[in-house]
């Protein structure tokens, strides 16, 4: 597919010249000759490369050039103007434009300029393909936000990356806990050493022990030979307990013991195994509550939550929803489906997110493959987001059916409130799926954007029944 250039001036001739020399190139061109309808193009359409006149009434081309890299940091900005001097030049690189044109330049420097910033462009790409195919999940490359509710994250997951403290990382279901973990683990001194996952709602309490302790041959009915526990494997590096407050009692105990003593006990053993690993534990529930109820040991909540941090559901993410929408779309439109309109990122926009990241993920793939060209519209989306059934977004009404008794959230501070109303809606929104796939689990799990086992947890908290 040809490389996109957005061509800006306020001049129509010049804006129609460029385009047609350019065009001549084998370039797409979108053109505009108003600024602030040409930032809006960089967010709809992200092209590769933007050509701009400096002079123009409402926002300059040094303007449209910031905003449009707060979009886009990787664009590459080529500015033209009939005032070229030095200095303007030096200043023009300074703030971050790749090339700076007079506007009498020939057709030979208007297109060398272009080529030379569209194949910037392609390396910064190669680059960072490359940085992600060595990286992995690793770093916070993954990890998008520009909220503030976000900023605050990050800096807290650089802060404690660089201790030996337990993370517990708080949050719901689809808010992205394990790639913070694995953040936490990329940028601190253990990051050469292996990363272990364990996930402690997935596995009976049997399998469970074994997993995390090992076991000795002949320990149980099928136990043919030693067995390491991921905790030794994680020796020197990162523990990772995801649903941490799923672990059984018993098994707390056991996993208290150890972490105090830095020694464990394989199944059926009588040695005990140094180990040192730094654990980072992940949960949707209240440990506090849970410990309060008995449902959770005290001295083993204080033990994995030296350093808390909580991750903020993406309907209190302002402004991230388009940042990811955008982001998924690269990853699943390919060549193919390279933008959306404004009316979907607007619907985008006003749901709730009850599934979080994932369930946004999950509809962008959902809407690259559904697309007919190469634009993603609203009739592309799931009837539910079109339609506004079940949650929406901040501010907005609850959904019908859903409602608590007059005056029952009267007396609460803000946070109880909230938390009230937001269980009522999540609620009426997992019925809302059951009801639209007959009863089908897998399916409503799927259009929710969060895993079978997770859905099941959550129709059962609220006595849902398909």
């Amino acid at each position: 597919m040809a490389q996109r250039v957005l061509v800006v001036d306020d001049e129509p001739d010049m804006v129609e010249n460029c385009a047609r020399i350019l065009k001549r190139a084998g370039l797409q061109c979108l053109t505009a000759t108003d600024p602030r309808r040409a930032l809006a193009l960089v967010e709809t359409e992200r092209p590769d490369l933007l050509l701009t006149d400096v002079k123009m009434p409402g926002m300059d081309g040094m303007e449209l050039l910031r905003r449009a890299r707060e979009v886009d940091p990787a664009l590459p900005v080529v500015l033209i103007t009939a005032f070229a001097t030095i200095e303007s030049a030096v200043a023009a690189i300074k703030d971050g434009a790749f090339d700076y044109l007079p506007k009498n330049f020939s057709v030979e420097q208007l297109r060398v300029a272009v080529e030379r910033g569209l194949r910037q462009r392609e390396l910064q790409i190669e680059n960072r393909n490359l940085r992600d195919q060595l990286q992995g999940t690793l770093g916070f490359e993954n990890i998008l936000g520009r909220s503030p509710a976000m900023a605050r994250v990050f800096e807290l997951v650089r802060k404690a990356a660089r201790s030996e403290a337990n993370i517990l990382v708080l949050g719901e279901s689809g808010t992205g806990k394990e790639l913070i973990a694995r953040a936490i683990h990329a940028n601190s001194p253990r990051a050469a050493q292996p990363f272990v996952p364990v996930d402690c709602a997935s596995l009976p309490e049997q399998l469970l022990e074994s997993e995390l302790f090992g076991h000795e041959k002949g320990a149980f009915t099928g136990a043919v030979k030693g067995k390491r526990g991921l905790m030794e494997v994680a020796d020197r590096g990162t523990l990772f307990l995801d649903e941490i407050a799923e672990m059984p009692v018993v098994l707390q105990v056991k996993l208290l013991r150890a972490l105090q003593e830095r020694q464990l006990r394989r199944v059926g053993g009588t040695a005990t195994i140094d180990v040192d690993a730094r654990v980072v534990s992940a949960t949707n529930r209240d440990l506090r509550a849970a410990v309060a109820k008995g449902q959770f040991r005290e001295e083993l909540y204080y033990r994995v939550n030296v350093i808390e941090i909580p991750l903020p559901p993406l309907r209190d993410r302002a402004g991230d929803v388009r940042l990811l929408a955008h982001a998924f779309l690269k990853r699943y439109g390919g060549e193919r489906v390279r933008a959306f309109e404004e009316a979907a990122l607007e619907t985008l926009e006003a749901w709730a997110w009850p599934g979080n990241v994932r369930e946004l993920q999950n509809v962008v793939e959902r809407a690259c493959a559904l697309a007919d060209g190469d634009r993603v519209g609203r009739q592309d989306l799931p009837d539910y987001l079109v339609q506004g059934r079940g949650l929406r977004a901040a501010g907005a009404a609850p959904a019908a059916g859903a409602a608590l008794p007059a005056g029952a959230t009267a007396d609460l501070p803000l946070k109880d409130a909230k938390e009230k109303w937001m269980q009522v809606l999540e609620a009426a929104y997992l019925r809302d799926l059951l009801e639209r796939h007959g009863g089908n689990i897998s399916a409503a799990a799927k259009a929710a954007g969060i895993d079978r086992k997770t859905f099941h947890r959550l129709i059962n908290k609220y006595q849902i029944r398909g």
